[in-house]
């Protein structure tokens, strides 16, 4: 199939470091180049990947000293995958409502998979505007608060088999990994390590909006012995940290859309101590691949459980479930119906 996979432009394709979206827009793509389709990725041009690249910005934005106005260049990405749009069989996009107004107004079938929350009153009037709008989301639980959107199916992320993989080393702390925020409650993962008297490692991105958060929240609770920050780690650091921790701690306090650092650290073979909001009782198997609790004292006693847990059991569940090859087989799944019912004598190629 001739496929455009459509990225953000704040992070590069994949990511350098933090960035949820695009890096699974990279899994995704290079699955996909894997499997014989013809793949063009409209992205920054700092991107890397083995697809065609339609360089839309020289840089992700994030990294793009000079700009001014972020949404310029997502207007001109949502101009250029227009005046192309007859070219592929299916455009995917990964941009939530950016795309609608546009590619509903041309023929090539498209979908859009939602990578954000959806709980914002001020969403339910856009996507009531495009009732029509082909959505896929990446959890049941992420599509509630739209009970009359077009979701046309749920994919769940999925990594590269061998992209991470379990480290034979001690397993000896506790690992935060993400971004700092209040929403993913560091503060409740510092209580939690402290009450179990294991110590913790963060590894998370830090952004401009949340800086007021760490500094008065956060910071004065890292002493550097019980609670270690370590900052934003690449895909090269997280076997190694993931591998060392005795479990990923995830006490969520919004609802999580996905979740993609649950299943890399089921990649290396860690559990996951994670409170039971959005996808979290989807992805985790209770018991098997982590504890799911319901508050901090919970949490805590789950820790003094993990030895019951076997990492050789959590990583055999990642790959049953969670490979970057199921993800592309769901999503071609997906563009296959969408193409022949858009041109019902196009041959479509698995």
């Amino acid at each position: 199939m001739r496929i455009a996979q459509i990225a953000p432009l704040t992070e590069s394709v994949p990511p350098r470091t933090y960035g949820g979206t695009e890096r699974v827009v990279s899994y995704l793509t290079e699955e996909l180049v894997a499997m014989g389709h013809d793949v063009t990725l409209f992205a920054s041009g700092d991107s890397i990947t083995n697809a065609k690249l339609e360089a839309v910005w020289p840089c992700a934005l994030r990294f793009d000293a000079t700009l001014r106005d972020g949404l310029a260049p997502h207007m001109l990405l949502m101009e250029k995958v227009y005046q192309q749009a007859p070219d592929f069989d299916v455009l995917h996009c990964h941009l939530d409502y950016w795309p609608f107004s546009v590619l509903s107004r041309q023929p090539t079938p498209y979908i859009t998979t939602l990578h954000g929350r959806l709980d914002l009153p001020e969403l339910t009037r856009i996507y009531d505007c495009f009732e029509e709008a082909p959505l896929v989301s990446i959890s049941d639980a992420q599509r509630l608060p739209l009970p009359r959107g077009n979701f046309i199916g749920t994919v769940h992320h999925g990594l590269p088999q061998n992209l991470l993989t379990p480290r034979a080393m001690p397993r000896d702390y506790l690992a935060f990994l993400g971004r700092i925020c209040p929403e993913k409650a560091p503060d409740r993962a510092i209580r939690i390590a402290r009450a179990a008297g294991v110590k913790l490692k963060i590894a998370a991105k830090i952004d401009r909006v949340d800086r007021d958060y760490f500094e008065t929240e956060i910071r004065p609770l890292i002493d550097g012995h019980d609670v270690e920050m370590i900052g934003e780690i690449g895909e090269a650091e997280k076997p190694g940290f993931l591998s060392g921790a005795k479990a990923l701690l995830l006490p969520i306090d919004w609802p999580e859309p996905f979740g993609l650092v649950m299943i890399e650290a089921m990649a290396c073979g860690t559990p996951t101590i994670a409170f039971p909001a959005g996808s979290v009782p989807e992805v985790i198997d209770n018991g098997v691949t982590g504890f799911i609790v319901r508050d901090e004292s919970a949490a805590v006693a789950a820790v003094s459980r993990l030895d019951r847990l076997s990492p050789t059991a959590i990583r055999a569940r990642f790959e049953q479930r969670f490979t970057a090859r199921r993800m592309a087989q769901d999503y071609l799944a997906l563009y296959r119906r969408l193409a022949v019912k858009a041109r019902p004598a196009l041959r479509v190629v698995t």
